[in-house]
């Protein structure tokens, strides 16, 4: 009997052969909100985001995945949020979050034309807002967590695309996205060392408060994967040092709590991964995407492919590596067609890998070259025998 598409993804993650070799193109935002004909402003307040991803997923005819998180309540803070349209197609919205410990100001920008960024975040002075950041950040307890949302998205989803319940980021992210000044305000924070024994106490408490959540989610929800973000915490950011020093522990603790209970880890990554590959799969986790090309990563053709094979040793999936830019966006069929012959040759007899794309699909990519790299995926016997 012929596999489901969530089935397949599971199996790679679980380094079990399927029927076929999974392709997971990552459509995130663009493609979904090309598909469904909505701008982005549109897309992220009125389109739930796993019914959009289970609409682009069965138009394509392939495999995939997605996130969603739990809602964490927190009855010592209140927050009120004011709009303003700076034109036909930009609004601003401004956030104030008050504490016990002081009021925290955040701003975003949304665009109808791409996803929404922030322009002001609420930590400015550390010394001030530190806080308050915190009784908003931590206020909460993981123990109460609204996990209905989450089943009710896994239902609805069924088998047509692994979903997966979100976690948060490392730990590295979580400060640095709410310091204003974002990376580079953060990673002068983490060498200031008047500050290191302030963040060795939010790591630790960081820690502890994903370990818990993960622990609900398991013990509440049926989800067989969980999933760990990334925005800047990668080494072409913030290298590989103090991605172990700060966030490799965080991961770890994850996984070992979710592997407590028989479920899965997937870690996202951007960037360069060369130098921590052997991490990931030292840590245990289950998958780990894009494994992006130069320039923007450092898996390199397919002695790049087979360097990650070998380094995972078969304990990691590979998930990713088809250039999103290069080749989907600019380049012909062929091109696609030959990135995904050269991925598959490396993980030839090797169950961890899902073909993938170096992260997020863009809206100008033509159809065909989509349709080509699935194509060319579903020709691969994905047994040895």
């Amino acid at each position: 009997m012929e596999m489901t598409p969530k089935q397949r993804m599971l199996n790679a993650y679980r380094g079990m052969f399927s029927d076929k070799v999974p392709v997971a193109p990552e459509f995130w935002c663009y493609y979904p909100a090309k598909v469904l004909g909505v701008d982005m402003i549109q897309f992220s307040r009125e389109v739930p985001f796993h019914q959009a991803l289970k609409a682009t997923f069965l138009q394509f005819g392939c495999e995939g995945w997605g996130n969603m998180r739990c809602r964490i309540p927190n009855d010592r803070v209140k927050s009120r949020t004011t709009e303003k349209w700076l034109d036909a197609d930009t609004l601003e919205t401004r956030t104030v979050t008050t504490t016990p410990a002081g009021e925290l100001t955040s701003r975003g920008l949304h665009s109808r034309a791409e996803p929404s960024w922030r322009l002001e975040r609420p930590i400015k002075d550390v010394k001030r807002d530190l806080p308050a950041w915190e009784i908003d950040s931590f206020g909460g307890d993981p123990e109460q967590a609204d996990c209905s949302r989450l089943v009710k998205a896994w239902q609805e989803v069924g088998e047509t695309f692994l979903l997966e319940a979100v976690l948060g980021g490392p730990f590295f992210d979580f400060y640095a996205g709410a310091r204003d000044g974002g990376f580079q305000a953060g990673v002068l924070d983490f060498f200031d060392p008047e500050l290191e024994p302030t963040l060795r106490r939010l790591q630790e408490k960081y820690m502890a408060r994903l370990v818990t959540l993960a622990r609900v989610i398991c013990e509440r929800t049926p989800f067989e994967s969980l999933g760990i973000g990334c925005s800047w915490s990668c080494n072409s950011l913030l290298g590989p040092k103090l991605w172990r020093q700060w966030d490799k522990p965080v991961i770890q603790a994850v996984a070992q709590e979710v592997h407590r209970h028989g479920r899965l880890l997937h870690v996202h990554f951007h960037g360069k991964c060369m130098d921590t590959v052997s991490d990931f799969a030292e840590i245990g986790i289950d998958c780990v995407c894009p494994f992006e090309r130069p320039p923007g990563g450092d898996v390199a053709g397919a002695e790049g492919l087979r360097t990650v094979a070998r380094r995972l040793g078969g304990r990691t999936t590979m998930n990713g590596n088809v250039h999103t830019v290069e080749t989907l966006i600019r380049g012909k069929e062929e091109d696609v067609r030959r990135e995904a012959r050269e991925i598959l040759e490396a993980f030839c007899g090797n169950p961890r890998v899902i073909v993938g794309t170096g992260d997020q699909v863009g809206r100008e990519t033509p159809e065909k070259n989509l349709y080509a790299l699935i194509d060319e995926v579903r020709k691969w016997n994905p047994s040895p025998s």
